[in-house]
Formats: C-alpha cells, structure tokens, sequence
C-alpha cells in the first residue's frame, strides 16, 4: 500500500490480545486496516526463564493489513521499569527496521494502554499521538500504580483523544483540548442473527431449562455475583448462562449451581447463536471502581439481537441506553424486571434498541474517527508550515541586520 496523506500506517499499543475476546480495539482497527497498514503492538507476555527479551510477528488472515506484535520477558525484570521501556522501544525498532522495514514511516501511534507512553510516545518519528481511552484502567484489579501518571503523560502529548464513554469524557477533558466521545458500536448484521430462524442454537444450551437470563463478556471483578446467584433462588425455572473467559476472579468463587452454566469463553461468530437462546440479555455489573467509568459494547450488540435487556444502574448506562434497556437500583428490582422481561416484553423498547443499534454501527464510528485524526493531521502540518516560515523571516532580518 503506497503512503498517502489518508492512509497513513498505524502502530497501535494496547494491553489486550489480538486473540482475545473481539472487543473496541479489534472493532475499529479491523475496519480501520482497509485503508491503514496496521501493527498491533500487545502488551509483554511475561516468562519465568531468564532470558534476554526477544519478539515474534505474525500476519492476521482476515484482516491482510494488520500484523500482531508479541513480546516476551523474563518476569523477574518486570519490575524495573525504565528497562522494561528501553527494551520495548529496542525491540519495536528492531522489528520496524527488520522484517517490518519500509512499512510504518511516519505513523500513526495509537495507544489503548498509558504504560506504552514512556516507551514510545516521541520514539517512532510519527506523525500524530492518538489516545482511545476505552476504560479507567487505573481503577482495575491488579493495576500498576504508575498508570496515572504515565496516562497524565500521554494525555499532555496525544494529539487527539477517544473516550469511550460519557464520563470519561468529563474526566480526560481536563487534560486534553481535543477530546471526543465515542461510545461502543455495533456490528448489526452479524448481531441480527440472533433474529434469523435459520441460526441454530449451540448444543450446550439447547437443553437449558426455559427462561434463559443470558450473559456475554469477561467474566472479571466488575460482575455482581450474589446477584448471579439471587437469580436462580427462588425461580426453579430460571437458567442463567454465562458465556465468556473468567479473569482476575478466582473461578472456584463463582457462584455454583446445577442451573447457572458458566460456558466459558465462545468465538465471538457464535455470539448471535448463543443470544438467540436467551430470553433476557443481563447486565448484571457491580457497582464498584470498576464500573464507574464503563461503556459496555455488549448493550448495542444486545439490542441488535431483538431481545429485552436488564441492567444494573451503571452510570453510562443510564446516560446513553435509558430508552432501551431496563434499569435496576436494586437486587430485587432486577430480579422483577427479569419476571416482567420474560413474562411481558417491552416491544417498544426492543424497537428504540433496534433503532439505536442502526444509529450506532462501528463503520459509521471508524469514519468519524479517521475525520478527527485528518484534522490533528492538517492542524500539525499547518502549524509546521507556519513555524518554517517565522524561521524563514527570522533568517532573513538576522540577514539583513
């Protein structure tokens, strides 16, 4: 792909896997490589051997423009991290200037994890800093406690910001003038699925005792457990499924029952089957540190499948989705507005979801994306060209003088 000025390459730092659960990151920059070069750059996999860090490439099929990076350190090093940053940014170049050589001049570098800033932020020649702030990170389990700062760094130097949800947008405003919301989108065909009489439902849930509360996502520290488990008390009948990858949670803590199925985690093409089967889509998130901030992708994709949806009072929640998703302030308000999801369908509210998932798709997002990104572009280089011209002047008066 011969450079130009809009389809600039893309080097992109983020702390979840390319492999993982496909989640915003994958979302954009799987729509973004149609017209960008991308290298996805994963966060250190780390090793008890003590070995000297080395980095493996490997080609997306899919997506023929993007390249996922992997890194790997020894553990025991993890802890010193001004070389950990130099050995990241060594190994980057050496990749960029390797097998990679020729192919990400002038990038752009897209961060989704603050750690990346002291490494790279300034180091690759690039022609802009982008900052997709998609969670308040530094309010997870298990977070470094440099994040903040490092993030303060990146917000100061980030030539345009993404947030995305509302209140994140409130907060990282304070340290960036060009910060922009954008919440979660949606892939509305593949989502619609759910609503096709020739998807089948997956062997494992074919049986499952009807109603079906159903959930999809990380199972992780930002779920309401003794909810979960409220669920099936009291209602014989109930099946609550529970489809994704447990992390940062104790598995044995989960709360077990012969009628809660923790499935684990699915592709995320199986996710429309999987909805098909469920008679409610939950949320069923605690309200902790970790949600504060939280936009969930799941609520759009939920909506595109036709089905009701309940949800616990998660402020973006509130904010963005009121008109299509049923809010609960509490554990019995939940568990009532599940009876009622089951036993009386809002279909007025199914239509609002539906309406809003059209609205929202993520090409329409990606495009708008690339629209701020031209701008910080154009702004940079207008500003380039000013600067040029006061050296020029200046040049010319010391000349004259």
């Amino acid at each position: 792909m011969e450079q130009g000025i809009n389809n600039y390459p893309i080097i992109v730092h983020c702390h979840l896997r390319w492999e993982g659960v496909w989640q915003r990151p994958q979302q954009f920059l799987s729509r973004l490589s149609k017209n960008h070069r991308i290298l996805f750059v994963e966060g250190p996999l780390l090793h008890d051997r003590n070995e000297v860090p080395t980095y493996s490439i490997a080609p997306v099929p899919q997506f023929p423009n993007i390249t996922v990076m992997q890194t790997h350190f020894p553990a025991s090093r993890f802890n010193d991290g001004p070389w950990v940053d130099k050995e990241r940014l060594r190994l980057l170049k050496e990749a960029i200037n390797g097998p990679l050589e020729g192919e990400f001049e002038n990038p752009v570098q897209w961060i989704y994890d603050p750690m990346a800033t002291t490494a790279f932020a300034g180091e690759m020649n690039e022609s802009a800093l982008v900052y997709d702030c998609m969670d308040e990170l530094s309010q997870f389990k298990f977070a470094p406690p440099e994040l903040i700062s490092r993030e303060r760094e990146l917000l100061s130097k980030a030539d345009v910001v993404f947030t995305g949800g509302r209140k994140l947008w409130q907060s990282k405003s304070r340290y960036n003038k060009n910060v922009h919301f954008y919440g979660c989108g949606v892939d509305v065909p593949h989502f619609s699925k759910a609503r096709d009489e020739a998807t089948e439902l997956p062997e494992d849930i074919k049986s499952a005792g009807k109603p079906v509360l159903g959930y999809f996502g990380v199972v992780d520290e930002r779920l309401d457990y003794e909810l979960i488990a409220k669920l099936v008390d009291g209602h014989p009948d109930w099946t609550v499924v529970m489809v994704g990858p447990v992390v940062k949670v104790d598995p044995n803590s989960l709360p077990r029952h012969e009628r809660i199925l923790w499935l684990g985690r699915r592709e995320y093409a199986q996710l429309p089957s999987y909805t098909k089967g469920f008679d409610v889509c939950m949320m069923p998130f605690a309200m902790n540190e970790a949600t504060e901030f939280i936009n969930p992708t799941k609520a759009l994709e939920y909506m595109a499948t036709a089905r009701p949806i309940v949800s616990s009072p998660v402020p973006d929640v509130v904010s963005n989705f009121a008109d299509a998703v049923k809010i609960a302030h509490s554990h019995d308000e939940f568990i009532a507005l599940c009876i009622k999801a089951v036993e009386e369908p809002d279909e007025d509210a199914i239509e609002r979801g539906i309406q809003m998932a059209e609205e929202n798709q993520w090409h329409m997002i990606v495009a708008k994306l690339e629209g701020h990104i031209q701008d910080a572009l154009n702004e940079k280089k207008k500003s380039g060209a000013a600067s040029s011209r006061g050296k020029s002047r200046l040049s010319r008066d010391l000349a004259t003088a």
